[in-house]
């Protein structure tokens, strides 16, 4: 997945002189010093160092909304997809994270293959080149630094594996002129061919990073089957991917509800990051933010107006060792008359139907509903690129500020998605939903 939309990268690959970084971000502020970071190995044992001592990542991959709430909840580390054609410029980044006691591993917009980029093209790898040495020049000496990233998945899809020697090219560069911070990729999945291809291509990293979602509970197989033996990150995972689950008999992917999503970013945790971080060095949860892939709720951590879900107290749990004064509200699966998504809910066209959801607030607080009906996402984006949100379907649900709802099926015919979402008033959140189909 990623933040940097296709759109973007195309820009990148317009013109082949270096992009005006920007005239207003000037980088790392006079004065100040960068902070050395290592990885090291004793005994077959990793460990990244910053400043000299050992440094335990908290991290999270970030919307810089909600950058506050990161340090509020024990979060101490982020990583972004872009430099400056992101949400926010990396100086304001960089300089705002300094300020809240958090370090930044910090993304070169490297365009993968699928964008349009010739990896055997001379002129336009200079140019790419060009422009990540211009943004490591910039901001190689912020303290707010941590590490270097080339690119973003430059694995899905490639066909032409000297996509990895541009990588190579970039952090032998990136070795000379910054000894403080070391360099890594980012690799969807964990494929033996994409290793290879890396060992051969791009022997300069410092360490791999991988991004897996529902797979995750599955890469201490991986790593042994292939004999990797090398310190690594995982750079996004989360919540399990709308690729891994049940479909229903139309093909809508069913998703997790907010409290089963949680219970995912737990078992993830436990069972493989923490137990294997003598390799696993370094890790961020993937999103602290907000974003459309298949639904507008799949893979953020916060709802669109702002309010966190479970998600955000167990991973408060994880980087504080106690739970959040306050807690989300917990949900169950809705039912859509009187069955739930795994049922192959269809409905008549013009009927009226009850909806309702289950719920629990562990703290007692009032709770307020809202539901909405949409049709399903039509969405064939992959890895992550940007998708367009369904429109709100308006005036079938009677009264959708309760917990038990009448829904009238729409009059066309068609796959549908009908969102319920809790809210407490703590800035929490609970969200759930079921696919339908029309006849």
């Amino acid at each position: 997945m990623q933040w940097l939309t296709k759109a973007l990268v195309l820009v990148l690959l317009a013109g082949c002189g270096v992009s005006d970084p920007g005239a207003t971000d000037t980088g790392a502020a006079d004065g100040m010093q960068p902070i050395k970071v290592q990885v090291v190995e004793h005994d077959g044992r990793y460990r990244l160092l910053r400043g000299g001592l050992t440094y335990r990542i908290k991290g999270a991959g970030i919307d810089p909304l909600h950058l506050d709430a990161l340090a509020a909840n024990g979060g101490n580390s982020l990583r972004t997809w872009s430099v400056d054609r992101g949400p926010e410029q990396a100086g304001k980044l960089l300089d705002r994270a300094h300020a809240l006691g958090l370090s930044v591993s910090l993304c070169l917009e490297i365009a993968p293959e699928r964008f349009g980029l010739d990896y055997d093209d001379p002129e336009a790898v200079a140019a790419q080149f060009e422009r990540a040495r211009a943004h490591v020049l910039k901001y190689k000496d912020h303290p707010a630094l941590l590490t270097w990233i080339i690119g973003n998945e430059l694995n899905y899809d490639y066909k032409n594996p000297r996509v990895f020697a541009a990588v190579n090219d970039i952090a032998r560069m990136i070795h000379e002129l910054d000894p403080n911070h070391p360099a890594t990729t980012t690799l969807s999945g964990f494929e033996e061919e994409t290793l290879a291809d890396v060992e051969r291509y791009a022997p300069d990293l410092d360490f791999l990073s991988f991004q897996i979602y529902g797979d995750l509970v599955n890469l201490p197989k991986h790593i042994a089957k292939a004999n990797f033996t090398a310190p690594y990150f995982v750079t996004e995972w989360g919540a399990i991917g709308h690729w891994e689950v049940a479909k229903t008999s139309w093909g809508a992917p069913i998703e997790q509800t907010s409290s089963d999503k949680a219970a995912s970013y737990a078992r993830s945790y436990e069972k493989v990051l923490e137990p294997y971080g003598d390799q696993a060095i370094g890790n961020y949860v993937f999103l602290w933010g907000q974003k459309q892939e298949r639904t507008s709720t799949w893979y953020g951590m916060f709802l669109d107006s702002g309010e966190s879900t479970e998600a955000v107290d167990v991973m408060h749990y994880i980087w504080n060792g106690r739970w959040p004064d306050n807690r989300a509200p917990r949900v169950k699966p809705p039912s859509l008359d009187n069955n739930t998504a795994i049922n192959n809910v269809i409905l008549a066209a013009g009927e009226d139907y009850e909806a309702a959801i289950e719920v629990i607030d562990d703290d007692g607080d009032r709770l307020r509903y809202r539901w909405e009906l949409r049709h399903e996402s039509t969405a064939t984006e992959v890895g992550g690129d940007q998708e367009t949100i369904p429109p709100v379907i308006e005036g079938l649900i009677a009264d959708p500020g309760q917990a038990v709802i009448s829904l009238t099926a729409p009059a066309q015919s068609g796959a549908y998605r009908l969102f319920a979402f809790v809210y407490d008033d703590n800035n929490h959140a609970a969200h759930a939903n079921i696919p339908f189909y029309v006849k």
